[in-house]
């Protein structure tokens, strides 16, 4: 943190205007011996960049943001230059050259978080704006990073903290004689956390189907129609298509957006017994790709009355994720769209080669992922986000039944302090190096 670093802060490639930025104590000092002076705080002035000899680099603009009132929580110089990858490396090496240390990536945004000027959600909450993909992942992300995420994790903090309060103090001062127990206070307390957390659990799912995205594998036996479903969600001839069964041997990916719901579509070889080397390893590929999926699309064509061959291929994947069965070519059957759900399945009737009932599908692929196109109060998750809030839920459950069932005070205690640090690993109150260093990697240079 004593030392001073600088990357150059805007994409590769040539543009209008290129950004180096300069963070630490040295930041005046590079100032001064680049532009000539330090401007005033805030205040762009024009001038000239020019090296040790006086040699001219480039003209443009230098800005100062004195400590703290600065993104890194530091004194930070900008300097505007034209945007030529050759002259914003040429100004670069001269401000590595005063003692400046090249930044690593996204440790403009580590020292703020370190210098409490962000919190640790709203760090990642600046990567995934920049990579945001869709319009609602740029406003569930903005509101991450102006902390709407992370006002609803600490309010949740402060109320387990609360409760812990009350739990550890009764747990301390025995001789008061508190049956703290059977206060329904704590009851009451307990199950509001764990109501309110279950809200921003499915909220949080929301956040991260925007950055993530859903990926759903297609399915089923050769010549089922597979490739031309993709066609269709896709919007573009992305497979080959023909009545030869076994066409597709290896697996497709296409990324598609259904009203700014993320997907990544995978078309697999058909699901088959072969002797046939090539399409037996595409049949591999598509198992694993089934096991890695967060829903499969079963593809069947309706006049086929025997499946029982790809159920049986199917039973072999160890992790099968939930299902909806396709059936398609209604077009050969003079079929009506139609979706009937049961129990245990979705079932879909559409064609593939007319779209008829792709809507239906569509409307499906939002549904079972709790997605709306109502944006109001959602905000970027990631996963480690829904890995800390599912451990604080059980942490909560076994708090439960550590309360109403065993009446264990101690236990109770310290499932209430699992919970709390679970929490705070999502704002970074509690974290650890390793994790800092995980997150950050992931930022761009200069960021």
């Amino acid at each position: 943190m004593n030392d001073t670093i600088a990357a150059i802060a805007t994409p590769p490639g040539q543009g209008g205007v290129g950004i180096v930025r300069v963070s630490g104590p040295l930041s005046t000092v590079v100032a001064e011996k680049i532009f000539g002076y330090c401007p005033n705080p805030r205040k762009a002035d024009y001038g000239n960049f020019v090296d040790a000899d006086k040699n001219l680099i480039d003209q443009g603009l230098t800005l100062y943001f004195k400590a703290p009132h600065s993104f890194t929580g530091e004194d930070v110089v900008e300097f505007q230059a034209h945007g030529g990858p050759f002259v914003l490396d040429l100004l670069l090496q001269q401000i590595l050259k005063l003692g400046v240390k090249p930044a690593r990536a996204g440790e403009f945004t580590e020292r703020a978080f370190l210098n409490n000027k962000i919190d640790l959600a709203q760090a990642e909450s600046i990567a995934d704006l920049i990579a945001a993909d869709s319009e609602q992942a740029v406003r569930a992300a903005v509101r991450s990073m102006h902390g709407e995420f992370s006002k609803i994790i600490h309010q949740l903090v402060e109320k387990l903290v609360q409760l812990r309060i009350y739990v550890e103090s009764a747990l301390d001062f025995p001789e008061e004689e508190i049956d703290f127990l059977a206060d329904d206070a704590i009851a009451t307390q307990l199950q509001e956390i764990r109501e309110t957390l279950s809200n921003v659990q499915q909220t949080a799912r929301q956040g991260s189907l925007l950055k993530e995205g859903m990926t759903v594998v297609i399915a089923g036996k050769p010549n089922a129609g597979k490739s031309s479903l993709l066609n269709q969600l896709a919007g573009s001839e992305t497979a080959i298509v023909t009545d030869i069964p076994g066409t597709t041997r290896d697996i497709l990916k296409e990324h598609i957006q259904i009203d700014g719901l993320p997907l990544h579509i995978i078309d697999t070889a058909g699901l088959r017994e072969t002797d046939d080397a090539v399409e037996s390893e595409g049949v591999k590929r598509a198992m694993l790709a089934i096991e890695s999926a967060d829903r499969i699309l079963n593809v069947i064509d309706v006049n086929d009355i025997n499946n029982k061959d790809i159920d049986d291929l199917l039973g072999d994947v160890k992790k099968l994720p939930t299902m909806t069965t396709i059936f398609n070519k209604i077009d050969n059957k003079r079929k009506s769209p139609a979706k009937i759900e049961s129990e245990n399945n979705t079932c879909i009737y559409l064609s593939a080669k007319t779209g008829e009932g792709l809507d239906l599908l569509r409307q499906h692929l939002k549904e079972c992922m709790g997605y709306t196109q109502n944006s109001e109060g959602q905000f970027i998750a990631r996963r480690r986000h829904l890995d800390a809030i599912k451990n604080t839920a059980a942490h909560l459950s076994k708090a439960h039944i550590n309360l109403h069932e065993l009446q264990a005070g101690e236990l109770l205690a310290e499932e209430l302090k699992f919970a709390q640090e679970e929490l705070s690993l999502i704002t970074g109150e509690f974290s650890s190096d390793d994790l800092l260093g995980r997150i950050f990697s992931d930022f761009c240079i200069g960021k």
